[in-house]
């Protein structure tokens, strides 16, 4: 793991699922994506390395979903249904964990979130990654 202030614990909905990580780059590298699937789910994400998520209590709730070519693995708690991370397929090394299941973190945090194109996914084009937009939050005053 890395160091402490990029650790932080987290839950789903109903605390049956519960996991600390280590963030690689803290909240550095959050975003959303434009797929069909992550569209949908609306969720911003921080990146965790392989081995950076431990699983501290319900790995047996946890339930997965896999959908166009099958590569990335999505979690969520069966008895909530709350998504808590997914291993990316773009680079199968790296987590993306769903800030709002983040202890004291919510999306609503980050002023400014970049969006990136999981349309035209780079596994599918053969080109880098693409910055579809960015999603921003202001505050009422």
């Amino acid at each position: 793991m890395t160091s402490d202030t990029n650790t932080r614990s987290g839950q789903c909905h109903c605390g049956a699922v519960r996991f600390r990580v280590a963030l690689s780059d803290g909240f550095t590298s959050i975003r959303r994506c434009s797929c069909s699937y992550c569209r949908m789910r609306g969720a911003v994400v921080a990146m965790a390395e392989t081995g950076g998520i431990d699983i501290l209590q319900g790995g047996e709730a946890l339930t997965s979903y896999r959908f166009h070519i099958g590569t990335a693995q999505h979690f969520f708690c069966s008895h909530c249904g709350i998504y808590t991370h997914h291993q990316r397929r773009s680079d199968q090394h790296l987590y993306a964990v769903n800030v709002a299941c983040l202890d004291g973190i919510s999306p609503f945090d980050f002023p400014e979130v970049p969006v990136m194109d999981g349309i035209n996914h780079t596994s599918d084009t053969g080109k880098p990654t693409r910055r579809a937009g960015t999603l921003r939050f202001f505050p009422a005053s």
